[in-house]
């Protein structure tokens, strides 16, 4: 059985948000793009999360800790963002496990699109 995608949406990964991480897609939605990047922290895949993140916020590199594991997303609120939007807010509590405990990064996000492409901006940690 395909493995199921770590976004919640209850569908297998390769059909889910692996076809964005592999270019295969992209996000139609901010929401879209927020559970695809959730995705990739948990596959660890810095180069899809360089690629969806606006050139003028991007870091070097995104350092992943190896004692965290993204468990689960929860979207909380979305506004804008859809097809036909140029930007949208994502807030979202994302779940790990690290060093034996559980945690919750709860976070608003902020997307726009350029060069026609969803793309992450910045986040507020609440």
């Amino acid at each position: 059985m395909a493995k199921k995608c770590a976004c919640g949406s209850g569908t297998a990964y390769g059909e889910c948000c692996g076809r964005l991480h592999r270019g295969d897609a992209e996000a139609r939605t901010a929401e879209e793009l927020m559970r695809s990047r959730f995705s990739a922290f948990a596959v660890e895949d810095e180069d899809y999360l360089l690629r969806s993140w606006h050139p003028a916020t991007r870091p070097g590199d995104v350092g992943f800790d190896p004692a965290m594991r993204w468990t689960r997303l929860e979207i909380v609120r979305t506004e804008d963002g859809g097809p036909g939007d140029a930007k949208g807010v994502v807030e979202f509590r994302a779940h790990y496990a690290a060093g034996g405990e559980d945690g919750v990064l709860h976070e608003v996000s902020r997307f726009v699109r350029h060069d026609g492409a969803w793309v992450y901006v910045r986040g507020k940690v609440l």
